[in-house]
């Protein structure tokens, strides 16, 4: 016996599932899917796939995890070496990939244990060590909606679509994939993510978001050149939308409307396109003005500019803390608060 160590017995087979319950199987997977978004397990599968390469170099097995081989990987990861002519990685896409570590080994039975000092001693060290403050993309205020509204032509399918998409993504407060997630009614796709329903003094968007679902008052504007519920109802009836997804693609040299949903990355683009068309942060190069904006520009926008009691603004973004609606405020409330005079200096 001395020092050698006890063979590990092999894992047992579990037995089969009895006939009635194998049917449910598919179905299972289909709800294990919907526990995260599909760009979540892109991202996820992404990750494994690049940690399973890694180890593959290392002649190492990724599993059953072992918590000294995912310390090793992470430090690869922060040093730039967990690939050939690779750079050091972002503390959050560590964090990230760590994650999906974590969640791919839960998927296939194997947990891993994050809190292995192997593990959370080494990410602790990187976050010391390699931390930066967070680069915010800029919010985009309504003085710089109402100029990038401008440089879309109302006279295309295209264009009152993108009107409609920019008023409502920036008046809701919407995430660009809740955005693109709309419908015309409930239950009209399978890949839907909400609803609209219009009124006389507004639009109720019913969204499933990250903290389940919730429902979003968007009110109509004081001009109508503005208002997003205007520019939903024109797009609607302009291109004669009856059911199913809201967003369109517009095809046929921007005469026809396609049947399938517009990507959410659309959103990101139209917001970049329409900034730089319409010279917000001129100070910029064109490059660092691309950088500065995304589709949270626009729920960082209206965080930024409502004059309105903070838990108003909580709730339509949709967040579950005060702090983090906080985090989306670029301007407004910077030096409200004085402690230097209110301490007598």
């Amino acid at each position: 016996m001395g020092g050698a160590s006890a063979a590990v017995p092999p894992a047992s087979t579990p037995p089969p599932l009895p006939t009635h319950l194998r049917d449910l199987t598919d179905r299972a997977r289909l709800y294990v899917e919907a526990a995260s978004s599909p760009n979540t397990r892109k991202a996820y599968a992404a990750d494994w796939k690049h940690f399973s390469a890694w180890c593959r170099r290392q002649n190492v097995s990724p599993l059953p995890p072992d918590p000294q081989v995912v310390g090793l990987y992470i430090t690869a990861c922060a040093s730039g070496t967990a690939e050939r002519g690779g750079k050091p990685n972002a503390v959050s896409t560590i964090e990230r990939r760590l994650a999906a570590i974590g969640w791919n080994c839960a998927q296939r039975g194997m947990p891993l244990d994050r809190k292995d000092r192997a593990i959370a001693t080494v990410m602790a060290g990187i976050r010391n060590r390699h931390a930066a403050p967070p680069r915010q993309k800029d919010a985009i205020l309504p003085e710089d909606l109402i100029v990038m509204l401008e440089t879309l032509d109302r006279g295309t399918l295209r264009g009152l679509r993108d009107r409609a998409m920019l008023l409502i993504g920036f008046a809701g407060g919407l995430r660009r994939s809740e955005i693109t997630g709309l419908d015309l009614g409930r239950d009209q796709s399978e890949d839907g993510r909400g609803w609209i329903e219009i009124f006389d003094k507004g639009v109720l968007v019913t969204l499933r978001g990250k903290t389940g679902w919730r429902e979003v008052e968007v009110g109509r504007g004081s001009s109508g050149a503005t208002c997003p519920v205007a520019a939903i109802e024109t797009w609607i009836g302009f291109a004669r939308l009856a059911r199913g997804p809201l967003f369109r693609r517009v095809t046929g040299r921007g005469k026809d409307i396609g049947p399938d949903r517009l990507n959410d990355r659309e959103v990101a683009r139209l917001v970049k396109r329409t900034a730089l068309a319409a010279g917000i942060r001129g100070d910029l190069g064109v490059a660092g003005r691309a950088a500065s904006f995304s589709g949270h520009s626009l729920r960082a926008g209206l965080a930024s500019s409502a004059e309105v009691d903070e838990r108003h603004v909580q709730k339509q973004l949709g967040h579950a803390s005060a702090e983090m609606t906080r985090r989306y405020q670029r301007r407004r409330d910077r030096f409200r608060v004085n402690l230097t005079k209110a301490s007598g200096l």
